[in-house]
């Protein structure tokens, strides 16, 4: 999440801008799961905000890879919890594994103020000491990352309408980016044929589809703030089964919603400023079917585990 209260306050103010289709008729102030869970510290945090880690994401071959955008490094962890490596990355924010097994991370990124000289960089997870290399520079106010089977990049925007995409050999899809007219997207993730982006600067706190064949039939999944005083300030989300989870920065939950009817309940609470989470894949013992992991503005990296 980057330009928090620049975001809030545009919220209160203006509304923000929802996609042009109708909300889901689903209940919009979400209720706790029928699942228990339990959160466990991963790694404890140290000054909240001062500590922040914005992102993180699993290269599928035992490193869990952190966006510590507060010390402008990336982290790679061991499934025991041990720091393996870690190098600098100014202002990291979004990070995923590509189609190609690279790891790609925005850079540029900031918690305060809408960054300029942003952009993206490519590293090897498999290397020695990774030595990061630009894909897309010369951007600004840019958050979260998504990428697809093809190697296509999706950035999201808080601040701004539309979500840009860049094709795998760093040219900008001005047609795709101007279809895909929603204003302020935050998290980012594809399931299938679908990007859903979470949406932080409207007090409805929506979750919205953009088809990637078809970015201007975006639609919205579900709006999750019973009121305009009830922005959850959502940031990060991800998959699991046919479900989406996302984060409420502002309420510290983690929220699950049906993709297919738009209802939504509490899988977890407690958090401290959750910024992403993610299903381990491909880490150690953990179980991805049962497990998430989560980042959190107070620094920490903690597991949620649904029992």
């Amino acid at each position: 999440m980057t330009a928090v209260a620049a975001a809030l306050l545009v919220s209160l103010l203006a509304g923000g801008a929802p996609p042009r289709a109708a909300a889901s008729t689903a209940p919009r102030d979400p209720a706790p799961c029928t699942e228990r869970s339990s959160v466990e510290v991963f790694r404890e945090g140290g000054v909240p905000l001062l500590d922040w880690r914005e992102n993180l994401e699993f290269d599928g071959r035992g490193t869990l890879w952190v966006a510590h955008i507060a010390a402008h490094r990336v982290e790679g962890y061991a499934p025991d919890g041990t720091l393996r490596t870690s190098f600098p990355v100014n202002g990291p924010g979004g990070i995923r594994r590509g189609p190609d097994g690279m790891m790609y991370v925005n850079f540029g990124v900031n918690p305060f103020t809408s960054a300029s000289g942003s952009g993206v960089m490519r590293f090897d997870p498999a290397a020695a000491r990774p030595e990061p290399e630009p894909v897309v520079s010369g951007l600004s106010g840019i958050n979260g990352l998504a990428i697809d089977a093809a190697g296509n990049l999706y950035l999201s925007r808080e601040l701004e309408t539309g979500i840009l995409k860049f094709r795998p050999d760093g040219t900008r899809d001005e047609e795709w980016t101007r279809a895909a007219d929603v204003f302020g997207t935050n998290g980012l993730d594809i399931v299938g044929g679908d990007l859903y982006a979470s949406v932080i600067t409207s007090t409805a706190s929506p979750v919205v589809r953009v088809p990637l064949d078809d970015p201007a039939g975006h639609s919205t999944v579900t709006e999750l703030s019973p009121d305009p005083w009830d922005l959850k300030l959502l940031d990060d989300l991800t998959h699991v089964g046919g479900d989406l989870v996302v984060t409420s920065f502002r309420d510290g939950e983690l929220i699950r919603v049906d993709r297919a009817t738009g209802r939504s309940c509490v899988l977890a609470t407690g958090l401290r400023m959750p910024c992403s989470v993610r299903v381990p894949q491909g880490f150690g013992d953990h179980d991805p079917r049962r497990e998430l992991f989560v980042v959190e503005a107070s620094g920490r990296i903690v597991k949620v585990t649904v029992h």
